[in-house]
């Protein structure tokens, strides 16, 4: 109960691919897709469309469709998951997807679709398995190609890499990728939670086994002693020892072994070569939020005073970046006068806001900014909308932090001694919204 069929169409409706898995569909669903959706007369909202007993699962890119199609209740989730990885292994390809590469590579793409799909069912969207098997290198240099390094590439254990691999400088490095996001009301915090990613980005030999931790509640066991704490600069580090933390979701890429994770709580990999996303995970416990945002308005007839003060909750060795406070105005504001200590701040009537810009900030510093509004006369009362933050720091928000990282690659005789590790904290803001 899966894909009957995967096509893209550009903004005239034009299909440029169409690929079709199962017998249950015909060209008539490029037409109805074409006529109901591209060319409809009302917004199409929802990226699943029914007509009759066929649903139609689209996502716009730029100026092109890419859909697919089925006719039995199949699954939308992995559809749509399916659909973002086929969106990614096309950029790693040939890299926008726009209606140009799509054109010029259009034979490259029925190939990678005859691999990705069997019969409807999603197979392997592993980029580094699919690049063993289509290449877009010259027809000499793959005859010169090993075929049966080729056939274990993509039908052994470990597909994603291959066995060949050699650097005269063993690197790997770590970003702990975290969004934070918050929704403060007047007597506190409504909501909070954390998404993150761990990626990696590996320039090892051969085909080392590697060891990862982390300080999660359930991984990390305070009484061991055995782990090589990865080195980094000294501005990176946040504290000396971090305190466990709860992980709600955990997701592994397919290189993690999921056996002794079950196990023994460790997360053991080999990992693929080149950059890759280790792991996501989200949490909603003990979260640390980078700044206090608070708002104050005073009203007083066509008159309008508000002042926000911002302070980073953080170590002042510590300084993030790119702050933006977007304060929202009412419509009818006629004239705004607006000041602030730290960074520039400016009104911005087509969007109805007052947008303020810090570069930088050190923690423990407080940044305030004051403005005066003049309204048009009007009985209509105001309605407050949130105010929103967007930042960067260069922490982790959830607590999380990189416990140990052991490496070992026997055949060829190398271990973490000798591996250059690198791990950088980043956190930005998600949906960090104030009401007041």
């Amino acid at each position: 109960r899966m894909i009957s069929g995967v096509f893209i169409f550009n903004h005239k409706g034009d299909c440029i691919i169409s690929r079709m898995f199962r017998d249950d569909i015909n060209r008539d669903v490029v037409g109805a897709f074409r006529v109901n959706v591209i060319h409809s007369r009302h917004s199409i909202k929802t990226p699943v469309v029914s007509m009759g007993r066929t649903s139609y699962f689209h996502m716009k890119r730029g100026s092109l469709w890419l859909v697919a199609v089925s006719k039995l209740n199949a699954n939308a989730a992995l559809i749509f998951e399916f659909l973002g990885r086929f969106l990614g292994v096309m950029g790693d390809y040939f890299g926008e997807f726009s209606e140009l590469n799509v054109k010029n590579n259009f034979t490259l793409i029925y190939e990678l679709l005859d691999e990705l799909v069997d019969y409807g069912y999603p197979q392997n969207t592993d980029v580094s398995a699919l690049r063993a098997i289509i290449s877009q290198q010259a027809l000499s240099k793959l005859e010169e190609s090993d075929g049966q390094h080729v056939t274990s590439q993509v039908t052994g254990q470990i597909s994603w890499r291959p066995q060949d691999i050699k650097y005269r400088k063993h690197e790997l490095f770590l970003d702990v990728l975290e969004s934070v996001n918050v929704l403060e009301g007047p007597s506190g915090t409504l909501h909070e939670h954390v998404s993150g990613s761990i990626r990696v980005k590996c320039f090892l030999s051969g085909m080392p086994e590697c060891k990862f931790g982390i300080n999660d509640k359930i991984i990390m066991n305070p009484s061991s002693n055995n782990a090589a704490h990865v080195p980094r600069p000294k501005k990176k580090k946040i504290r000396q020892s971090a305190a466990p933390i709860a992980i709600d979701d955990l997701t592994f890429h397919q290189c993690v072994k999921l056996g002794r994770f079950d196990a023994d709580r460790s997360i053991n990999f080999v990992p693929p070569d080149g950059e890759f996303e280790l792991m996501k995970y989200r949490t909603t416990q003990d979260i640390k939020l980078p700044f206090k945002v608070t708002p104050m308005v005073h009203e007083s007839g066509n008159k309008i005073s508000i002042n926000v003060i911002i302070k980073g909750m953080f170590d002042k060795k510590i300084t993030a970046n790119r702050i933006e406070v977007r304060v929202p105005v009412p419509t009818i504001t006629s004239k705004v006068h607006v000041h602030s200590d730290k960074g520039k701040a400016k009104y911005k009537g087509g969007e109805n806001a007052i947008v303020w810009k810090m570069k930088h900030m050190n923690g423990g510093r407080i940044a305030s900014l004051d403005a005066q509004l003049d309204l048009l006369q009007t009985s209509k009362k105001w309605t407050r909308s949130p105010i929103s933050v967007n930042f960067e720091v260069p922490f982790s928000c959830s607590g999380l932090e990189v416990k140990y990282l052991k490496i070992q690659e026997r055949k060829l005789g190398y271990n973490e001694d000798t591996v250059q590790k690198w791990v950088r904290y980043i956190t930005t803001s998600g949906s960090f919204e104030v009401r007041y």
